[in-house]
């Protein structure tokens, strides 16, 4: 059984056992994907900070047919997520993405373009430093894009500033963004019509949005 080597996005993780971890992971020409990865939580673990939440990868890994389950060999850093953990309100971005992530794709269907998505919404914040200015307009243009690629989104007739932030976010990327006071209240009428919708799609509530919405 030949090993697979594809670049990766981290979603999450859940311990198995005393010392190995069930990982969720994005990749590029797979889809979501979970493995196990065997003695990850050991202090002298081969993975190292690799496993981390939203890190990006370079995953090894070996797939039988008919396992729901991948083998987790080992991964190669690419880039940490642990620089934009200085901001409180960027960690609980990164949760809400890595969350919606998990809740909206399904298993082994590939789907390259909400990998691009995450991937440039991830170097914007990189870009940013820290900046909490910089959490609303990403949040709000990953949340848009998402279930727009979902295949669903809400309807927004009758609500001109939704539909002007809506049309300027599927017309630009993330870091072209016009500048203006991003926050929860200039943003609250479309977040929370998407947040309705995406929690009707799935079958658990999101956890991190009431965080978010709180910021």
């Amino acid at each position: 059984m030949p090993a697979r080597v594809s670049e990766s996005l981290v979603i999450r993780s859940f311990p198995l056992g005393e010392a190995d971890l069930i990982v969720s992971y994005l990749t590029r020409d797979q889809g979501k994907l979970r493995g196990v990865a065997k003695r990850a939580r050991r202090p002298k673990s081969s993975f190292g900070a690799g496993l981390e939440r939203l890190s990006h990868v370079r995953m090894v890994y070996y797939q039988k047919e008919n396992r729901e389950l991948t083998t987790l060999d080992s991964c190669e850093l690419i880039r940490s997520p642990f620089g934009l953990l200085s901001s409180y309100e960027t960690g609980i971005a990164l949760d809400y993405m890595a969350e919606l992530t998990e809740e909206l794709l399904p298993l082994g269907e590939p789907n390259e373009k909400h990998f691009r998505l995450l991937l440039s919404v991830l170097e914007y914040l990189h870009a940013a430093k820290g900046d909490a200015k910089a959490v609303w307009p990403s949040t709000l243009y990953f949340l848009l894009w998402s279930v727009r690629l979902a295949g669903f989104l809400p309807g927004l007739r009758g609500r001109p500033e939704s539909m002007e932030v809506a049309k300027e976010i599927f017309e630009r990327p993330v870091k072209e963004l016009t500048a203006r006071d991003w926050s929860r209240l200039t943003c609250s009428d479309l977040r929370h019509g998407l947040h309705r919708a995406v929690e009707d799609h799935i079958e658990r509530r999101l956890q991190v949005a009431p965080m978010l919405e709180g910021l």
